[in-house]
């Protein structure tokens, strides 16, 4: 008999990767035999492949502390050195031989394989009939999402079908072109659908699992980026072959037609809706929907024990945190006024000298600047956070602070990492303000800016902004689709900063060599004899180099090796 963590070989396609934590042979004789005709054992198999499901999220990705979003506009990353992984996106000096994050690849492929060795062995298991079905549905579903990270790095990816390869065998297969792998994902996600129940239908011991409504949202993400300029005809490379691998070859408007839809499905499901509370404080609900694991916004979500995982990776020194990503002028530039204005318009409002009063109440949940007030274990109660220049521990230059912010996203402000609270979260893998933006992007393409009005409208209801006379919440009336299209961006941005969407946006949307080509801004304050503040705005100190072929990441070198049918991506 065969080992089971024998059959689990293959990291991305070709090689092994480690066992599964429960069949550790270090601690564990099971065979394949022994764990899938024990139906304990078969379910664990299958939560097994649930674990990864918030591998691209982790705020811990890469050396306990690095992760995409430190290589964006959005945040700067506390570390420098050259070989760490973070740095290494953001500097530019990533190459198929210098991929130094290869769970880009290997994670999705393995759990790939993982979902094929669970539903060849599913007419073995002992359990029911429907348990039967319903198992097979997650696991399509959780093959989905995995693949769906995979295209949105590299673009089309060897499709392995359900089938099941032996550490001997050799996999030399080529790339499946992009609108493949898309239809593939599509006739999954609708074939699941048709099985999984919806959230409100499981009980309380099965929340987060895969449901009717995760499918139709994941589907909606994956239609949306099919739309998107670098998948919709944005093909850099003169091969055709390479072309509809990375693509679909040429734009069509349809793309976003289909993509409309799909977030309408989900819109129209009734399954979902914001976690509104305005009363106790304006936006209110924005804070408390990332403090909540159960709740009506969460479609996909990685449940967590109660935890301090957001505090310990953004709180600033004096709260005991390790600040890892702090952000950017740039970001915070991005949040408009409680009236919904954006700063740079002139009747809005702002003040350059009093640069944070005022703002978008999502901005007073996001960000930690000067005189913000946070919770300080050692008083046991709110404290202001100052920030200026050479301010005590936290201050501007101070053990590594860079950018004169501090992140407060999902942050519970009531506890803090050196505290021995924790705070009742999941990790929020795609909530229902993705799909409202989703819709409103994607049907703003179609030429119908019109309809993209409602969903914003609710977002910024939701974050507290005041409605005005017109009810429009700061929009501006009969906007052509280029303004609500930067209307659109912006407000992504802003809802779903460090949620793992901005390196993703900015290289669907092809403006990478732009807002991440360059020294990101940072905000340096001087404290005044008379207690006043100066505000400056400087350049950071480290350079993000952002090239063309970067839109696409490179397959590792090592896979394009050993399956020579796969092409490597443009430019690389």
């Amino acid at each position: 008999m065969k080992k089971i963590l024998l059959l689990a070989c293959a990291i991305g396609l070709t090689s092994c990767f480690s066992s599964d934590d429960f069949l550790d042979p270090k601690t564990t004789a099971l065979t394949e035999e022994t764990v899938f005709a024990d139906s304990t054992r078969s379910v664990a198999f299958l939560y097994r492949i649930y674990s990864d499901i918030g591998f691209s999220y982790n705020k811990g990705r890469w050396d306990s502390h690095g992760n995409t979003e430190e290589a964006t506009d959005d945040a700067e990353y506390r570390y420098s050195g050259t070989g760490q992984k973070a740095v290494v996106l953001y500097s530019g000096t990533v190459s198929p031989t210098n991929f130094p994050f290869f769970e880009f690849w290997s994670t999705p492929y393995n759990n790939i394989r993982r979902v094929n060795l669970l539903l060849e062995k599913l007419p073995v298991i002992p359990v029911s009939a429907p348990l039967k079905a319903q198992m097979a549905a997650e696991a399509r579903f959780l093959r989905a999402w995995y693949y769906h990270w995979l295209l949105i790095s590299f673009g089309g990816v060897p499709i392995v079908g359900d089938k099941v390869y032996d550490i001997t065998d050799f996999i030399n297969l080529p790339r499946n072109s992009y609108a493949d792998c898309v239809n593939y994902l599509v006739k999954e996600l609708d074939e699941a659908a048709a099985v999984l129940p919806k959230s409100t239908d499981y009980s309380e011991q099965n929340y987060g699992k895969a449901t009717r409504g995760a499918c139709l949202a994941l589907k909606s993400r994956i239609l949306l980026y099919a739309a998107s300029p670098l998948f919709n005809g944005g093909a850099e490379t003169q091969n055709a072959d390479l072309a509809k691998i990375v693509s679909n070859p040429t734009y069509d408007v349809a793309h976003w037609q289909k993509a409309a839809d799909a977030a309408m499905a989900v819109m129209n499901s009734g399954e979902y809706s914001l976690y509104k509370d305005n009363t106790t404080a304006p936006g209110y609900g924005f804070y408390q929907v990332f403090l909540n694991r159960v709740n009506p916004e969460f479609i996909i979500f990685q449940n967590r024990s109660a935890n301090r995982d957001m505090e310990g990776f953004y709180n600033m020194p004096t709260r005991g945190g390790a600040y890892n990503a702090m952000p950017t002028q740039n970001l915070v530039d991005a949040f408009p006024m409680k009236n919904g204005k954006a700063i740079s318009d002139a009747t809005s409002g702002y003040d350059p000298n009093n640069p944070y009063k005022n703002r978008d109440p999502r901005f007073e949940y996001s960000i930690v600047y000067n005189e913000s007030m946070y919770y300080l274990a050692s008083a046991n109660a709110q404290r202001q956070v100052l920030t200026y220049e050479n301010a005590p521990s936290d201050g501007f230059t101070q053990a590594g602070q860079t950018t004169g912010y501090y992140s407060r996203k999902m942050c519970d402000a009531n506890i803090s990492a050196n505290s021995s609270f924790n705070s009742n979260r999941g990790w929020s893998l795609m909530r229902y303000a993705e799909v409202l933006l989703s819709y409103a992007e994607a049907i703003n393409e179609t030429g119908k800016t019109d309809l993209a009005y409602a969903p914003l409208i609710a977002l910024r209801d939701r974050a507290g902004i005041a409605a005005g006379d017109d009810k429009l919440y700061g929009l501006k009336a009969n906007m052509t689709k280029e303004q609500m299209r930067e209307i659109i961006r912006n407000e992504r941005r802003v809802e779903l900063a460090f949620e793992d969407h901005r390196w993703n946006d900015i290289r669907r949307w092809k403006i990478a060599m732009d807002v991440s080509n360059g020294y990101n801004k940072r905000m340096r304050i001087i404290k005044n004899a008379n207690n006043t503040y100066t505000y400056q705005v400087t350049e950071s100190i480290r350079r993000h180099n952002f090239r063309p072929e970067m839109y696409l990441l490179p397959i590792p070198d090592s896979e394009v090796r050993k399956a020579p049918a796969m092409l490597q991506n443009p430019g690389w």
